[in-house]
């Protein structure tokens, strides 16, 4: 499959208007190109997506269904595009200066971005360093502001490089998926997964997905919401699952699976284990709780605080699952969990749900995604297997 930084950004852009013209001659004026060198950039277009993206027919040109769904990914690359260089800058030398951002400018931006040197981006992208240096200097001038600084020996981005990047991650996940849609190998997806997550819901989907789609290329990412929420928003993501937010941000879309019950988790043989434990009684154990920014240790918070007692003593602080079990079975660790993460331990006889005057809490879990997003055919297939999963076997999914 082509690159989508193989592509002619300019090519690209003509492809509308062959769509609204419904012939190469008026298309061609429209987008400032001869009529061979728009003929020739077609061609290619259509070798590197794999299909042909227009019908000819006497009457003129109309796009294949192949066609209209490139072009719609297109579409959305462009604006993306076009949005990234007309906020990234300032005072440029053009009106319209995405007319002029070429592939190089944009795969220059992004590997300067990831590898954070000129050096080492140009390693990365097999270019020599003073070519990598005029394409982003080239950009710098098509928009008319500083997207690099000099930071010691070093450099970064400023700012406005920084949004700029990002905004251009997200255009060319825009044209991967394009090529993505005429692609025989199933394509790919990429899952953030919480830091806690069941190791059921994901798993079966995954395997029912992989069975049905044997070709596709699945990544899955662990992390914290706030992690993983940003890489979602970059397009480094398609979607997370996990706990939803109480308050969601603006710009992202949670879609509920199930509820999940939360409870007291303890090592069989625990000296609260035949018994019913009071506030006083928890208090006198260790927790190990979720880290930081949690959803599930803000919860933890706030069966404490609604009670009007004192928090107990929380040592450690972990999102492995592994780890947390591997404590409670081996002390008087106390945490909260749902009883279906640890069921395997439970029905093992090495850990117990801890009756209380704590009450369960519940928590919706589900898939975020971007507000924007216009998934592929096999990101639509995960989602379509994971729903059924989850209404099928009302698998609890704790972060």
């Amino acid at each position: 499959m082509a690159s989508p930084f193989d592509l002619n950004l300019r090519h690209l852009r003509a492809l509308e208007a062959i769509a609204e013209h419904g012939n190469i001659s008026g298309a061609a004026r429209a987008a400032g190109l001869s009529q061979p060198a728009l003929t020739q950039g077609l061609a290619k277009l259509e070798v590197q997506f794999g299909a042909a993206l227009f019908e000819r027919h006497p009457q003129g040109m109309q796009p294949t269904a192949t066609g209209k769904r490139i072009l719609a990914r297109i579409g959305r690359a462009m604006d993306r595009f076009a949005r990234a260089v007309r906020a990234g800058g300032g005072r440029g030398r053009t009106a319209r200066p995405e007319h002029r951002l070429t592939s190089a400018q944009v795969r220059a931006m992004l590997s300067l971005a990831e590898a954070g040197s000129f050096v080492g981006a140009a390693q990365a992208v097999g270019l020599s360093e003073p070519a990598l240096h005029r394409a982003v200097k080239e950009l710098e001038e098509l928009c008319g502001a500083a997207f690099v600084e000099r930071r010691g020996r070093g450099v970064g981005l400023t700012v406005k490089g920084r949004k700029l990047a990002q905004d251009f991650t997200l255009g060319v996940a825009e044209l991967t998926a394009a090529l993505e849609e005429t692609a025989d190998h199933g394509g790919k997806l990429q899952i953030g997964a919480m830091a806690l997550s069941r190791s059921l819901l994901l798993p079966a989907t995954l395997a029912s997905l992989s069975q049905k789609v044997p070709g596709a290329h699945i990544d899955v990412v662990e992390g914290s919401y706030l992690e993983l929420a940003e890489m979602l928003r970059g397009g480094s993501l398609d979607v997370i699952i996990g706990a939803l937010r109480e308050h969601s941000p603006r710009d992202l879309h949670q879609e509920p699976l199930f509820t999940d019950r939360l409870t007291i988790i303890g090592r069989a043989g625990h000296p609260l284990a035949d018994r019913h434990a009071g506030y006083h009684d928890l208090a006198l154990y260790p927790w190990i709780v979720a880290r930081r920014a949690s959803g599930l240790l803000e919860r933890w918070q706030l069966l404490f605080d609604k009670a009007g007692m004192p928090r107990p003593r929380a040592p450690i602080q972990c999102g492995s699952v592994a780890l947390i079990k591997g404590v409670l079975v081996r002390s008087d660790f106390l945490t909260l969990l749902s009883p279906d993460q640890v069921r395997a331990e439970i029905d093992a006889g090495h850990l117990v749900e801890i009756r209380s005057a704590v009450p369960d809490t519940a928590r919706t879990i589900g898939a975020i995604t971007r507000r924007d997003w216009y998934p592929t055919e096999l990101q639509q297939q995960f989602l379509g297997e994971l729903r059924d999963v989850a209404s099928a076997r009302s698998i609890p999914e704790n972060e």
